[in-house]
């Protein structure tokens, strides 16, 4: 079977080879389900048409990630500051009820900030970086009548002492090439590996928030993966002001938010 998607600015061919992929009792049936399919795609073309024509050129044509488990990381290093309605807007998803907050990255504070301005009744933080966690104990200081706490480590190395959550944040980032390769451009979203974790570790109704990378919407992929392990989920879409040299891999003004609820 052939389906054939033209325009004037493209033409896209897809070809069935087996007749038994994408199967279903009736012909008319696998042709809904692949129309669908084509005419989907039509209408991707067309919004990444419309997106890329927002796009600032960045300051930097690669990214090399050298390990930075244990690494002198800078104030950039860790977050450029286009990233700060981000972590508010996530904070407000997961500290909304006011309960028990596990955030996995504590980077520059700025999240944790958002989350302690909301109020929460615990604030349990994961962090690895040796140079990062002396951050946190400065930042604590601020907050000397609230329950914060540390795990210092890999998140993969604590699961078996997180408790159960309220509200969870995830931001982290690759921390070698390795991982960039392998979790970051191979994957739905980065934070995939975290879903099963964030599941079992919260209360129902709880929330689980993470930088998405998606610019107006969730991918198909994305969105079953969503599913997969959490009852619910809502996007919202929060706007950005980039340099036009922006060193991060980000180029375009806005990014989706996600509340995954359990």
């Amino acid at each position: 079977m052939r389906k054939l998607l033209r325009t004037n600015d493209y033409e896209v061919t897809m070809q069935i080879k087996n007749d038994n992929f994408i199967a279903p009792p009736r012909e008319g049936q696998r042709n809904w389900l692949l129309n669908k399919l084509v005419a989907e795609l039509g209408y991707d073309l067309a919004a990444l048409d419309m997106i890329a024509k927002r796009f600032v050129p960045g300051g930097v044509a690669a990214v090399a990630i050298s390990d930075r488990t244990q690494g002198e990381l800078s104030d950039d290093d860790i977050m450029e500051d286009w990233q700060i309605p981000l972590m508010r807007a996530m904070a407000e998803e997961v500290a909304g009820a006011h309960g028990d907050v596990l955030e996995i990255g504590f980077g520059r504070g700025i999240a944790s900030d958002f989350i302690q301005e909301i109020g929460v009744r615990s604030h349990t933080v994961v962090e690895v970086n040796d140079s990062v966690v002396e951050r946190f104990h400065d930042w604590c200081q601020k907050y000397p009548q609230q329950d914060v706490r540390l795990l210092h480590g890999l998140w993969q190395d604590k699961v078996a002492d997180f408790a159960q959550y309220d509200g969870i944040f995830y931001h982290t980032y690759p921390l070698n090439e390795e991982e960039y390769l392998d979790q970051a451009l191979a994957s739905a979203t980065y934070a995939e590996t975290f879903f099963p974790v964030a599941s079992a570790h919260l209360r129902p109704g709880g929330v689980f928030s993470y930088m998405t990378n998606e610019i107006d919407s969730l991918s198909r992929a994305h969105q079953r993966l969503l599913l997969k392990h959490f009852s619910a989920f809502g996007v919202r879409i929060v706007p950005l002001k980039l340099a036009p040299d922006v060193r991060d891999t980000w180029y375009i003004d806005q990014m989706v938010v996600v509340r995954a609820v359990k």
